[in-house]
């Protein structure tokens, strides 16, 4: 994207609203080019479309509001109820339940006193919004995270004094948002000759081992049965540089019979006629671009390698 350089000396002959309007015109014309961009490979354009407005301040006290968005296209949470919430959050793991959503980049916009604020647009899917506004758990959690989550991105401090805006859904514009889709990794087929990696060596210390359906928490899609599997880490001890996934596909004769679609946390395996499905969250993010997968048509185990994104 061009770059939009602005002297300092034009703006000091601008005051008040007319500053605010001059940086809102700015951005919305480096958004604007952005948006006609077409979108990378392994990537996703969305359209936003406005659900509610949440105002609140940044620490110097200037106005900032968050317009929670939809889009058909974003991934749903998994379902929970407020009580499975509730014990999750007093768990010694809290982190157990993630939130598929895209927060955006800032802009800069004027409110209805014509002073300068900022806006964010943060998108979910629309099923999730009618979970939170018909819940004040889920709407909590949820604000949360998002306030939690735009100070990590932005290395900024929000009020948590915050305020859901009554007659306004969003503020200023709501460009479109391009995220990571899901990449499909090219399974290598191995001849029963060929041995294993020593890294998915069995001898790692599971981090997941031959979780079931019922304890693997997922809402099932599928009629088909879940495979056994077993995630270990490397190294297997602090943070992981790789996960690494084995599934017993004793069914499949042919890995052009299986679908593996790989999420920035989870895990999603479907096989032809319904012989397996699997969908699963990882206990961290992966890099998906860097990942790789084997199946190994004498022992019928898929191997998924899976960098982990470094720690922040």
């Amino acid at each position: 994207m061009e770059a939009f350089e602005v002297a300092d000396g034009n703006l000091g002959l601008l005051e008040g609203g007319e500053e605010a309007l001059y940086q809102q015109l700015l951005m919305q014309a480096a958004q604007e080019q952005q948006e006609n961009q077409p979108a990378a490979s392994g990537s996703l354009k969305i359209i936003p479309k406005p659900g509610f407005c949440l105002k609140t301040k940044a620490q110097e006290g200037d106005k900032v509001f968050i317009n929670v968005c939809t889009a058909e296209n974003m991934p749903p949470p998994k379902d929970m109820t407020e009580a499975e919430l509730l014990t999750l959050l007093d768990s010694d793991d809290p982190t157990g339940y993630r939130i598929p959503m895209s927060l955006g980049e800032p802009h800069a916009e004027v409110d209805r006193s014509s002073k300068g604020c900022t806006a964010y647009d943060v998108v979910i899917h629309p099923t999730f919004l009618v979970k939170i506004q018909s819940s004040q758990v889920f709407m909590g959690f949820f604000i949360t995270i998002v306030l939690e989550g735009l100070e990590s991105k932005y290395e900024m401090t929000l009020d948590r004094n915050w305020v859901i805006l009554k007659n306004k859904k969003f503020i200023g514009t709501l460009p479109e948002q391009t995220i990571r889709s899901q990449s499909k990794p090219w399974i290598m087929e191995m001849d029963s000759s060929e041995s294993m990696p020593d890294m998915v060596s069995t001898s790692k210390k599971p981090l997941i081992s031959e979780v079931s359906s019922q304890s693997a928490g997922e809402e099932r899609k599928s009629k088909a049965p879940q495979p056994k599997f077993t995630i270990v880490q490397e190294p297997p001890e602090g943070y992981p540089e790789f996960l690494v996934a084995e599934i017993e596909l004793p069914k499949v004769k042919t890995a052009k019979s299986v679908t593996l679609d790989l999420g920035e946390d989870r895990i999603l395996l479907k096989s032809r006629a319904d012989i397996y499905y699997l969908d699963i969250y990882l206990p961290y993010n992966i890099v998906q671009e860097e990942c790789g997968a084997q199946y190994n048509r004498k022992t019928k185990i898929l191997t998924i390698t899976m960098p982990v994104q470094p720690q922040s």
